[in-house]
């Protein structure tokens, strides 16, 4: 006991000495662009609720109903007692959404990547005793629980350098070679057989710098290296697309012909302002997650009256693509008023928001400011509280050591004035 006593005492001092500790902020009221904390008014430029519907009054009714309807919980796993009408409604109201022939849901975005991943990349032994082995090409700022899905299937993983599709390559030729060395050692000492299956697996917006992935390029090497290509819409969907309906539809709008990924990973608690994650493909690809991911059949099912709220909030943003076109034109004037600053986004994010030849192009809802240093990004954080403006300080680990950052996050219902100002304020405490 006493030494994970010391381990654990440890560890704290250093994440306080690094400015790395963290702790909780309390928020006093419900989610929305402006929110009560200590009692004072506040901007909330910090939320994933892109499309400000964790506190829309038509959609707060409507869950009010679900809940005496369906009550506050399912009872059971999907696979026992807890699969009910609601389930079923939303899954069909995601592949709708998305476009896809079927969906699933988990409890959360992070047990979809989790089973997803574990499940298509696992090894396995056919019952003549051959091999599938698995190799997954995942781009190094994929969130953590893809990384959590990766190193639980124990699947050989090659890392390639962000957005580098010329990387990319080199990740799956080296692959290749790996498994062609393997497989050839390993028969000659047995008659087993073996054979190898890839999977690239990447953000669609990252989470931290805000940026898109390459869809159409992505597509290509997949088709032509023969690998499955999957993508986590949880910051695209209710966001990119001028329906919100994510990165295909994005590339689509600029006249760049683009296809579904073969693996579509999202969540509900984002810009759709609910609870839990889902997975949309094929009908195939969804019956098999039913029987192999065990984050799925392995634990309780969300609340019927939840899964009810999600369906009934995608719907709405189907039925009001204004709600996304004003984020869209709010990530414009922020980043304008930015600039007018003398606020420039670092190296990519540059590029990511204000385009190559500055045309103030707007991607996605997450505009990370970089800083550097930790305890500069938390006491610019600070400051900006001070001024009613709750914008986070990112630190180590969640991005790298010396990349400290304040990440904005935007909503729909923000105003042009809002924005303007906390631009300006922004700038000021970075002076």
């Amino acid at each position: 006991m006493k030494t994970f006593d010391t381990f654990i005492k440890t560890t704290l001092e250093e994440a306080k000495a690094n400015s790395t500790y963290r702790t909780m902020r309390l928020l006093e009221s419900a989610e929305a662009s402006r929110v009560q904390i200590a009692g004072r008014d506040t901007l909330l430029l910090a939320s994933n609720s892109y499309l400000d519907l964790c506190n829309e009054p038509e959609l707060k009714q409507a869950a009010a109903g679900a809940v005496l309807q369906w009550g506050t919980g399912s009872g059971g796993a999907r696979l026992t007692t807890g699969n009910k009408t609601p389930h079923e409604e939303l899954e069909r109201t995601i592949a709708n959404f998305k476009g896809e022939e079927a969906a699933i849901t988990f409890g959360t975005g992070y047990m979809a990547n989790v089973g997803v991943i574990s499940a298509l990349c696992s090894k396995q032994i056919r019952a003549n005793g051959d091999e599938s082995w698995c190799y997954v090409l995942s781009d190094e700022l994929n969130h953590a629980s893809i990384i959590d899905g990766i190193r639980l299937s124990k699947a050989r993983c090659f890392v390639y350098k962000h957005n580098d599709m010329a990387d990319l390559q080199r990740a799956i030729d080296e692959a290749r070679a790996e498994f062609a060395y393997m497989a050839s050692e390993f028969e000659q000492t047995n008659s087993v057989k073996y054979s190898a299956r890839y999977l690239i697996v990447t953000d669609a917006v990252f989470s931290m710098d805000g940026d898109l992935a390459n869809l159409p390029e992505l597509q290509k090497i997949a088709k032509a290296n023969n690998c499955l290509l999957m993508i986590d819409e949880a910051h695209a969907t209710g966001v990119i697309g001028k329906t919100g309906r994510g990165l295909a539809e994005h590339f689509n709008d600029k006249g760049i012909p683009c296809e579904h990924a073969d693996v579509t990973v999202g969540t509900l608690s984002k810009a759709v302002g609910c609870e839990g994650g889902f997975v949309a493909g094929k009908q195939q690809l969804i019956d098999f997650l039913r029987n192999k991911a065990r984050s799925f059949i392995f634990t309780t099912a969300m609340s019927p009256a939840m899964a009810q709220v999600a369906a009934n909030n995608l719907r709405f943003i189907a039925n009001h693509p204004e709600r996304v076109q004003q984020l869209q034109e709010n990530v414009r004037i922020f980043c304008k008023a930015l600039k007018n600053a003398g606020v420039r986004l670092g190296g990519d994010q540059q590029d990511a928001h204000f385009g190559k030849l500055s045309e103030l192009e707007p991607t996605s809802a997450i505009v990370p400011i970089i800083i550097g240093d930790e305890a500069a990004a938390l006491a610019a954080s600070a400051a900006l509280l001070e001024r009613g403006i709750l914008i986070p300080a990112i630190r180590y680990p969640t991005v790298a050591k010396g990349q400290a950052r304040l990440r904005a996050s935007l909503m729909a219902t923000h105003t042009k004035e809002e924005l303007e100002s906390a631009a300006n304020a922004i700038a000021e405490v970075l002076k």
